[in-house]
């Protein structure tokens, strides 16, 4: 039985991450097995839900792992209590599809109670008009309860409880303003977890406390608790492997945050010890390494340590142009190319990686134009991009996917670099076909 609870809000800057990973952290103070989730594609908030309950981040997307696998995900990777942290407005999905990979669409698929978190600052009464049109706006949703964020004073918190008792939705949480709780953000959101990992750990405590104060937890766990039994088997990434086991070296530290974890977990199913590798500390790849996987990150952020990290730079693309698979995402691909923002990089892709004044943002489903290192011709993927970057190729290439009618990314038989994230729960395919490159690379 897997007790569960949906953090969502009407928005974004509502402050559910605060709130969902204040609970986490809260929850996991009183003892309780705490697993974190974020719905959709975003690596960064899962980074705060990893240090407030100690278990690996996981994340539940329709869209990138399809409607099947939701409830098989969320029994493999919970813990006796699974505090969900939702995404945008608890309504706001997928444009042009009606919500889907919405909170909401995650939410009745994991028939989880909903607790709606709402900046209260610029407000009162009207609170309660915003939660009582989000109670009714869809009914196969149970919108459990509301907890009030930026509160000014007890007056301010009189009056919107108040106004709230005609609605039926009871009051969990009054959480006054603090300059104390805060995250920093930057150009895609907020600064990942690893990249202030001191501050971090210093604010968990502090959080835990905030939330304990201004939170009935004993109501939360009951609403979570109340949530029925599902239904499903736990996901599984393979059979145990009982062959020769392989390295491969993954990007870490703070330049490269973005793994996903199954994507390790998958790897490890078909015989592939990951080994973290930072870019910005390391000098060497680790021994007998017969792979690379370089995930998503800021490398735009530390581009000028990056550059100086002269003998990694060397021998990672000794490595690229000897035929040592490598599969980069985003980051990675910057990191491979011959510069970013006019500091040298790798070198491994003829091309040059610079910022933009706007970004890219959204799913995708693409498509393999040719065989390359993770999928056959005609290989259909499912994924997202998030960036501010843009690759410019100095002579043509084989584009590592398409969609919308345009290749993007490079593409060989033993190297695969792209902009897209793909969820590889979602798509096992790839990592199939990597896992055996590596096996087959001496």
């Amino acid at each position: 039985m897997v007790a569960r609870v949906v953090i969502a809000a009407p928005g974004s800057g509502h402050g559910k991450t605060t709130v969902a990973a204040g609970l986490m952290a809260a929850l996991r103070a009183r003892g309780l097995d705490v697993s974190g989730h974020k719905v959709g594609p975003d690596f960064i908030d899962p980074s705060y839900h990893a240090l407030a309950t100690g278990r690996p981040p996981r994340n539940l997307d329709p869209f990138l792992q399809s409607e099947d696998l939701l409830v098989p995900l969320l029994l493999h990777g919970a813990g006796e209590l699974a505090v969900i942290e939702g995404v945008m407005g608890l309504f706001d999905g997928a444009l042009g599809t009606e919500g889907f990979a919405s909170t909401a669409h995650v939410a009745r698929l994991l028939d989880a109670p909903v607790v709606l978190v709402v900046d209260a600052s610029a407000a009162s009464r009207s609170v309660a008009a915003t939660v009582l049109g989000f109670a009714k706006y869809d009914p196969r949703l149970e919108l459990a309860g509301v907890i009030l964020n930026k509160l000014g004073s007890q007056r301010h918190e009189d009056e919107i409880r108040a106004a709230l008792v005609p609605t039926g939705i009871p009051v969990l949480g009054a959480l006054r303003r603090s300059e104390d709780i805060h995250a920093p953000s930057r150009h895609l959101g907020l600064v990942p977890a690893a990249e202030r990992a001191t501050d971090s750990q210093r604010l968990l405590p502090k959080l835990a406390e905030w939330i304990g104060r201004g939170v009935d937890l004993d109501a939360v766990v009951r609403v979570a608790r109340r949530a029925p039994r599902l239904s499903g088997t736990p996901w599984s990434p393979a059979a145990s492997w009982d062959g020769p086991r392989k390295v491969v070296a993954a990007a870490a530290g703070q330049a490269f945050t973005f793994r996903y974890t199954e994507t390790v977990e998958l790897l490890a199913a078909h015989g592939i010890d990951v080994v973290d590798l930072d870019p910005l500390r390391d000098k060497t790849l680790p021994d007998e390494c017969a792979g690379l996987y370089f995930g998503g990150g800021f490398p735009e952020v530390h581009v000028e340590e990056l550059s100086a990290n002269l003998p990694l730079r060397e021998e990672i693309a000794s490595a690229v142009h000897s035929g040592m698979p490598v599969v980069a995402e985003c980051a990675g691909l910057l990191y491979l190319c011959r510069e970013l923002d006019g500091q040298p990089m790798v070198g491994a892709l003829d091309a040059e990686a610079h910022m933009t004044k706007r970004g890219s943002l959204g799913y995708r489903k693409a498509v393999a134009p040719s065989a390359h290192l993770l999928g056959e011709a005609g290989s259909r993927v499912t994924g997202h991009e998030f960036h501010r970057t843009e690759v410019r190729p100095r002579q043509g290439k084989t584009p590592a996917w398409e969609w919308d009618g345009q290749g993007e990314g490079f593409a060989t038989a033993t190297l695969h670099a792209s902009y897209l994230h793909v969820h590889w729960a979602g798509h096992p395919g790839p990592a199939r076909r990597f896992a055996a490159a590596v096996h087959a690379h001496e």
